[in-house]
């Protein structure tokens, strides 16, 4: 069976996981994000994936550049060349990371990201690529809380509807200031709807709120179709990313919940290097996570 197939069949009916008994999957599916790695074009990123156990990447920006739908490679023109180099290396594409913000109450403002994202929706179709990522993202103090939060989930519908007959999701990351799970599980339930769903990303929630990933993962894995993985060294005055493994973020903890939950979807590492040089070089990062995370994940 392809990647390409078997990633289809794998992330097809995640909505309702709770209610499912579930044999967990043998091997898990690996991704990086290319936020990891600012500096590579589409086709380095693609190569290094097939020859380093990766089966996906999840596009956030190439060569730093974060607008996709106006990426010379994503034109009509080259459209089916870029398609063609995917399929040949038996890759696949798995998420698109737009800028998207939901928490917008200004209409011109809130307008533009949601146009934003059905650019990102139109692309994701083009690429046979199953989600779209958005941010909530804020909860900015001179806007009602509530209100924020309903302009999010009035948001998140407009978008599910929009992406209806596109075979994509909309996927809401744990992000910014709505990393509580409980207010990450009133959006999901009011949106309540099957082309949306969330991006978990445990560390941006843990970091902050210091919830155990069991309880996250307990209130919101039904609607978890996509996650985020990273480690770090969190102290008083913040965090310092670190390869899988050599920090204290909780992520075996966050790797059980999703395996004994019955995850079969992506676990993406998200090694933030675009927005923090110092660490290091995806040359070291990537072969690395894709190395040491069965250890983690059995």
């Amino acid at each position: 069976m392809s990647n390409r197939r078997e990633f289809l069949k794998q992330s097809s009916g995640l909505l309702g996981l709770s209610a499912l008994d579930f044999t967990a999957p043998k091997k898990a599916l690996l991704s990086f994000s290319t936020l990891g790695c600012p500096a590579w074009t589409f086709s380095q990123s693609v190569h290094f994936a097939a020859a380093n156990q990766y089966s996906g990447i999840e596009i956030r920006g190439i060569k730093g550049d974060l607008d996709l739908p106006t990426n010379p490679i994503f034109s009509p023109t080259n459209l089916p060349a870029t398609r063609r180099e995917v399929a040949d290396a038996n890759i696949n594409i798995v998420n698109l990371g737009s800028s998207a913000n939901m928490h917008f109450l200004d209409p011109k403002k809130r307008q533009n990201n949601l146009d934003d994202a059905r650019k990102y929706i139109d692309l994701a179709q083009q690429l046979n690529c199953p989600f779209i990522r958005v941010f909530p993202n804020d909860l900015p103090k001179d806007q009602d809380e509530k209100a924020t939060i309903d302009a999010i989930i009035q948001s998140l519908i407009v978008l599910g509807d929009y992406a209806k007959t596109s075979g994509v999701k909309v996927l809401l990351e744990s992000h910014g200031k709505v990393i509580q799970s409980d207010m990450l599980l009133h959006i999901m339930k009011e949106t309540n709807h099957v082309n949306v769903g969330l991006v978990w990303d445990f560390f941006n929630m843990w970091s902050v709120t210091k919830e155990a990933p069991a309880d996250m993962h307990g209130k919101l894995k039904k609607y978890i179709h996509h996650t985020h993985i990273k480690d770090a060294i969190l102290t008083d005055k913040g965090e310092t990313y670190t390869l899988l493994g050599e920090g204290n973020a909780p992520v075996k903890e966050a790797l059980r919940a999703l395996k004994s939950g019955g995850y079969t979807g992506y676990y993406s590492f998200e090694w933030e290097k675009l927005w923090h040089m110092e660490i290091q070089e995806p040359e070291i990062a990537f072969p690395h996570y894709a190395k040491n995370f069965s250890s983690f994940w059995k």
